[in-house]
């Protein structure tokens, strides 16, 4: 590859478009326990990942315009500990799309957030 051509090296920055910013941020931080940035631009929330950054901004389109959003898009996200976040999500109720398992890169679940947005949680073999 001819690098004067530039190339993709790979995902650097996911972002969810949510309908209710303040809500969606209360979510993750409160209810997920992810530790929002202090500096964001006009309509986003981000959060302090690794090795990938993380945000929630206001919509760029018509969330209406679809029934399901995020369809065909696997979200994973990784944890230290997945099955106390399994436990402690479940606990608060939080919609749990596929209970705690082992799978390839071990230990995994998937919930919803509240906008209905399928995010797959990872960690430990």
């Amino acid at each position: 590859m001819n690098m004067n051509e530039g190339y993709i090296t790979g995902p650097d920055f996911v972002a969810l478009q949510v309908n209710d910013l303040e809500a969606s941020r209360k979510f993750w931080t409160e209810i997920v326990g992810l530790k929002q940035l202090p500096n964001a631009p006009p309509g986003a929330v981000l959060f302090d990942t690794k090795p990938i950054q993380f945000a929630i901004r206001t919509p760029l389109v018509d969330l209406k315009a679809v029934n399901h959003l995020g369809w065909g898009v696997a979200l994973w996200m990784h944890a230290d500990n997945v099955e106390a976040l399994y436990n402690n999500l479940a606990n608060k109720k939080v919609v749990i799309l596929r209970k705690l398992e082992a799978g390839a890169f071990g230990k995994q679940f998937t919930f919803s957030d509240i906008d209905g947005y399928a995010i797959t949680v990872h960690g430990e073999k």
